[in-house]
């Protein structure tokens, strides 16, 4: 009853933040007019499907992606790291793909380059991550150098993306560096989304069917094992799903932080620890919460916020009160 509850909620949510959604823009849609495109295909205004199917509904499923992704990947990483902090960027993803794109605006790549060179860049990261934890050997705790490879990982890509962003332009290529880095949605087309789509199933139905593992997984290793779940599969099978994920998402959004951090904690409040419901319904909020923020970037000034400020300064003060709560009852 409780899972059905926030379903229903969350896809009510949905539904009225999208359709508020391909309202919000400077050019005039009136609500007749909208709703008669959208359910009968007919209009009146010659420049209405090119608003609507060319911009604002890109952008609109963009959002939903780009949230439930980052969220879902969230959820399973926390899971598979048995720790409320991990983010999606605990193993280098974010600064990687940030690197790449960063290399593809200063080489002046087109739009399909930028997101190739993110994408690529992403994923580089995390591989080097793992492998660098997998080459050290010994007595260690196999996810505490894991997370340590991460940490060296995401640093040296982060050294190499303020090298190129010393060298470039700054009357050009350093602001759109910047711009990028910041997150945006502005510019996503449904060319974009016919490649990144497919690739973010691929990772995301993995993820999904992996919840009870997971389960087993939060009893600790050699309970897991005694279960019958190959951690070490598990892990690498959670790395690759949620690195797919995120350097897709990532390449046609920029960077857009504490998503992955914040959502999966307010489905868990939601629907409990049980990663059968808490993957499912973290994607489901990751998309409501990401079209809401995205509607706000778009009309809380004068211009266009780009969305990752939203996000940061919207999951930062849940995360304080996060912290309190969690005082009282720890994280399961």
């Amino acid at each position: 009853m409780k899972t059905t509850a926030a379903v229903l909620g969350g896809l009510a949510v949905l539904l009225a933040a999208g359709l508020f959604s391909l309202f919000l823009g400077r050019y005039p849609a009136g609500v007749h007019d909208l709703l008669v495109f959208l359910l009968t295909g007919r209009y009146d205004d010659p420049n209405l499907p090119l608003v609507i199917t060319g911009i604002r509904l890109p952008r609109l499923l963009a959002a939903m992606a780009v949230g439930g992704a980052l969220a879902l990947s969230g959820a399973a990483y926390q899971g598979m790291f048995r720790n409320p902090m991990v983010s999606p960027g605990i193993l280098g993803v974010s600064s990687g793909a940030g690197f790449g794109a960063a290399m593809a605006i200063l080489f002046s790549l087109p739009a399909a380059g930028v997101q190739l060179f993110s994408f690529a860049g992403g994923l580089a990261a995390v591989l080097s991550a793992v492998a660098i934890s997998r080459s050290i050997r010994g007595g260690h705790d196999p996810l505490l150098v894991l997370v340590l490879s991460g940490i060296i990982i995401s640093s040296f890509f982060g050294a190499l993306l303020s090298i190129l962003k010393y060298l470039a332009d700054p009357d050009d290529k350093l602001p759109a560096i910047v711009y990028w880095l910041m997150g945006s949605l502005a510019d996503v087309r449904m060319g974009d989304l016919a490649v990144v789509l497919p690739l973010v199933a691929v990772g995301a139905v993995p993820l999904l069917f992996s919840g009870w593992r997971l389960n087993v997984l939060s009893f600790g290793e050699d309970e897991a094992r005694s279960l019958g779940v190959h951690t070490g599969r598990l892990r690498m099978l959670v790395i690759l799903c949620a690195t797919l994920v995120d350097a897709s998402i990532i390449s046609i959004s920029g960077i857009i932080g504490w998503v992955g951090l914040v959502v999966p904690h307010i489905a868990r409040f939601a629907v409990g620890p049980d990663h059968r419901r808490l993957l499912p319904v973290s994607f489901l909020f990751g998309a409501v919460f990401m079209v809401l923020v995205d509607n706000l970037a778009r009309s809380m000034a004068s211009v266009e916020v780009p969305v990752g400020i939203v996000t940061a300064i919207v999951g930062a003060p849940f995360f304080i009160v996060f912290l309190k709560r969690s005082q009282a009852r720890p994280w399961q």
